[in-house]
C-alpha cells in the first residue's frame, strides 16, 4: 500500500472514530497506531506505544499546564468572574448596550486568570444572560455574545491553547503568552463596538417597552438596586485580585524574575489564598470542600489534556514516519504560488475542521503539519500560533460542534439553535481580525519581541 493511501486510511479512521464520539485521545492513538503498523511492523508499534507515553509527558515544561488549570479553577471558586462582572456593569452602565459591553469586559478579565474558554463561557452564561434577557436583549444576541466572548480564554494569557502550541512547536511559552495580549484585547474591543452599534438600533427592544428613549433603555439594563449602589460597596476585591494574578504571570515573565512555569505556580498559590479569603467566614469545612472540589476538577482536566498529548504524539510520529509535512510542503511549493497565499490556504482549512472537530484535537493534529511548512517558508512561529488559535476560536462557536455554544445553551437553559443563529456576525468580525493580523504581523509580534 502506498504512503498516500495509508495517510488517507489513517485520516478516515480518525474522523470515523471521532464521529462515534470516542474519546479524542483514544481516537488519535488508534489511528496513529494503525498507520505505524501498516508502514512499519508490530515491534516498532509496541515499542512506540511503550515509550511515547513517557516521552510526551516527562517534559518539565508541561508542568505549567496543571498549574494554569488549577489557577483557573481556583479563580472560579473565588467568584472573581461574578465580582468583575458586577463592577463592569456598574462602570459601563451609561453606554448604549452597557450590559453587553460589561459582559465582554468581564469575559476578558476572567479569561486573564482562568485560561479556559469553556470555563469562561459557562461561568459568564450563569451571570449575564439572564440579566441581558431581562434588559430586552434578544436571546440569540445574549447567548452568542457570551459564547464568542468566552473564546477570549483561548487567546488572553494564561491560555491553555497558547501553552500547548508552544510545547508542540518548541516556541518560547513566555513569548507565546505575551503575543496573545494585544490580539485578545483588540478582539474584545471589536465585540464591544459591535454591541455598541447593534444596540443603538434596538430602542424598542427593552425591558420596559413603554420607554423608548435612550435613558429608559439604559435604566432597563441596570436593575434599580444596582443603580443606587455606591462605588465603595462594589466588590472591587475581584478586580484587585485579578490584577495581581495577571501581574504575577505576565509581569514575572516580562521582567525575567520568573519563568513561565514559576509564574503559573505562584499565580496558582495566590489563587489558593483568594479562595481561603473568600470563604473564611464560612468556616474551615467550607474552605476544605471548595479546595477539594477544585483539586478534583484540576485532576480530571489535567488527565484529559495529558491523554490528548499522548495520543497526538502517536499520531504525530506517524506523520513524521510517513513524511507528511515534507510532502505537503513540496506539493504546495510546486504550485508556484506566493508563500503568503500558500499559508493562507493552509490556515483556511482550519475553519471547516473547526466545524467538525473538537478544538484541542484540531490544535494537536494540524500544528505538526502546518508549523514546519510555515517556518520553512520563513514565517514567524509566534505569529503563526496566534493565527491558528484565532481560527480555532471560530471553530469553538460554529456548528455542528461549536462547543462554546453548547456550553452556553446548557448553562443558561436556552436553545442551542438560538445561540448558533446569533454567532454569525461575530464570526465575520473574527475573520476580519484574522485578516488584519495576517496583513500586519507587527501588531502581534511587537510585545513578545520585548520578552527575553
Amino acid at each position: 500500500m502506498s504512503v498516500s493511501l495509508v495517510v488517507l486510511l489513517v485520516i478516515a479512521i480518525l474522523v470515523g472514530l471521532l464521529l462515534t464520539r470516542m474519546p479524542v485521545w483514544i481516537a488519535l492513538a488508534i489511528s496513529g497506531s494503525v498507520g505505524l503498523l501498516v508502514l512499519r511492523d508490530t515491534t516498532f508499534v509496541t515499542r512506540t506505544l511503550a515509550s511515547t507515553s513517557f516521552e510526551q509527558t516527562s517534559t518539565f515544561s508541561l508542568t505549567i499546564i496543571p498549574m494554569f488549570i488549577l489557577l483557573g479553577i481556583f479563580a472560579v471558586r473565588a467568584r472573581i468572574a461574578e465580582q468583575v462582572f458586577t463592577v463592569a456593569r456598574r462602570a459601563i452602565r451609561k453606554l448604549p448596550g452597557g450590559l453587553g459591553i460589561a459582559t465582554v469586559a468581564a469575559c476578558a478579565g476572567f479569561a486573564a486568570v482562568s485560561g479556559s474558554s469553556i470555563g469562561t463561557a459557562a461561568t459568564m452564561s450563569k451571570l449575564s444572560i439572564g440579566e441581558m434577557r431581562k434588559a430586552g436583549y434578544p436571546v440569540s444576541l445574549a447567548g452568542a455574545l457570551v459564547a464568542v466572548a468566552g473564546t477570549l480564554g483561548a487567546m488572553i494569557p494564561p491560555s491553555l491553547f497558547l501553552v500547548l502550541y508552544a510545547i508542540l512547536t518548541g516556541e518560547s511559552i513566555g513569548r507565546m503568552l505575551a503575543a496573545g495580549i494585544v490580539p485578545g484585547v483588540l478582539s474584545a474591543l471589536s465585540y464591544a463596538m459591535y454591541i455598541l452599534i447593534k444596540t443603538r438600533k434596538m430602542t424598542l427592544v427593552t425591558a420596559d417597552s413603554a420607554s423608548s428613549d435612550l435613558s429608559g433603555r439604559l435604566n432597563s439594563e441596570i436593575s434599580e438596586s444596582r443603580s443606587r449602589q455606591k462605588s465603595s460597596s462594589l466588590p472591587w476585591r475581584g478586580v484587585f485580585r485579578l490584577a495581581i494574578i495577571f501581574a504575577i504571570i505576565m509581569g514575572g515573565i516580562y521582567s525575567g524574575i520568573f519563568t513561565a512555569t514559576e509564574s503559573a505556580a505562584i499565580g496558582a498559590t495566590f489563587a489558593l489564598f483568594m479562595v481561603v479569603l473568600e470563604y473564611r467566614r464560612d468556616g474551615l469545612r467550607e474552605i476544605g470542600a471548595q479546595l477539594g472540589e477544585a483539586l478534583k476538577e484540576t485532576a480530571k482536566t489535567t488527565s484529559m489534556v495529558f491523554a490528548i498529548i499522548v495520543g497526538s504524539g502517536i499520531l504525530s510520529l506517524f506523520f513524521v514516519v510517513a513524511r507528511v509535512p515534507q510532502s505537503v510542503a513540496n506539493s504546495l511549493t510546486s504550485l508556484e504560488l506566493p508563500d503568503w497565499l500558500i499559508l493562507a490556504l493552509l490556515l483556511a482549512l482550519l475553519i471547516p475542521l473547526g466545524m467538525a472537530l473538537e478544538s484541542i484535537s484540531i490544535l494537536v493534529i494540524t500544528v505538526p503539519l502546518i508549523y514546519p511548512v510555515a517556518t520553512e517558508m520563513g514565517f514567524d512561529g509566534i505569529w503563526l500560533g496566534i493565527l491558528i488559535v484565532k481560527l480555532i476560536e471560530i471553530g469553538m462557536v460554529t456548528p455542528p460542534v461549536g462547543i462554546n455554544c453548547f456550553v452556553v445553551a446548557g448553562a443558561a437553559k436556552i436553545r442551542t439553535s438560538d445561540v448558533f443563529r446569533g454567532v454569525w456576525p461575530f464570526v465575520v468580525l473574527e475573520i476580519l481580525m484574522i485578516v488584519f493580523f495576517f496583513a500586519f504581523p507587527d501588531v502581534v509580534l511587537w510585545l513578545p519581541s520585548l520578552v527575553d
